[in-house]
């Protein structure tokens, strides 16, 4: 193991920067994954991380050892906890962050299979929840129009809980191009005047469209649409969280699938 004490250090110096821009966290090709759950998720679905930096406080935790046991000892860094905490986004948490390489998936020539765009949901915790929603349902890909909030940033990464290693993510590309690439029916869900998600056959694959918090879908998937579909609300509800709307429409294409 290596051990870092002082805030001069090049390494601690690039993670600080890392952990504390979203702007950085959005270009940079690497990202950082704190916490015990999304270590053990990775290391569970993709193998070894860049770097695992752990408080020498940590490694007194059963559970943080077991993890450090499956990495390989060249990428482990101890910090003391003063050091860690200008690379922590959570309170009381455990000392550990793996720096982790993002995955990078070619461009799909043709989409045929159940996928998900963010047509410019802006918060965090909406896009995380999402991509935890569309893991659980067994869909595959994800698209992040620009004006989404950065997938791996930190905020994402803890609200999807891992899911991030389920899904094949793509970012920052132009609607107009993948438009052309889908070869499934265009879902968008409309409060007015639209068919009741009940109702619409989901039997088969789709792309489901959710659109920004209060601007909703844009002009051009709306062009692109072939079904809207709402939410039956009895309650009386004007409209449901994005994050919330996604999973009743994921769920009630599972259960469609699988009765059909």
């Amino acid at each position: 193991m290596k051990a870092i004490t002082s805030r001069d250090n090049p390494l601690y110096k690039r993670l600080k920067l890392l952990a504390g821009s979203a702007h950085e966290q959005r270009r940079n090709a690497h990202a950082l994954l704190e916490g015990l759950h999304l270590a053990k998720a990775w290391l569970d679905t993709a193998g070894q991380p860049e770097t695992c930096i752990i408080t020498e406080d940590a490694l007194r935790h059963d559970e943080a050892r077991a993890i450090v046991a499956r990495i390989d000892a060249h990428r482990i860094v101890t910090l003391p906890e003063a050091l860690f905490t200008s690379l922590s986004n959570v309170v009381h948490g455990i000392g550990m962050v793996l720096e982790i390489s993002k995955p990078v998936a070619p461009w799909p020539q043709q989409v045929s299979q159940t996928c998900v765009v963010l047509d410019g949901v802006q918060d965090a915790g909406n896009v995380g929840s999402i991509l935890r929603s569309a893991a659980a349902a067994g869909i595959g890909q994800v698209f992040c129009a620009p004006g989404t909030a950065g997938a791996w940033s930190s905020k994402v990464l803890r609200s999807a809980m891992g899911a991030h290693f389920l899904l094949t993510i793509h970012e920052d590309f132009a609607s107009a191009a993948l438009i052309e690439r889908l070869a499934l029916p265009v879902v968008i869900t409309d409060s007015h005047g639209a068919q009741a998600l009940y109702d619409c056959d989901l039997s088969v694959p789709c792309a489901w469209i959710f659109g920004n918090e209060g601007a909703g879908v844009s002009g051009v998937w709306r062009e692109a649409v072939t079904h809207r579909v709402t939410i039956p609300q009895p309650g009386g509800m004007e409209s449901l969280n994005v994050a919330a709307a996604a999973a009743v429409c994921f769920f009630e294409q599972c259960r469609q699938q699988r009765t059909s």
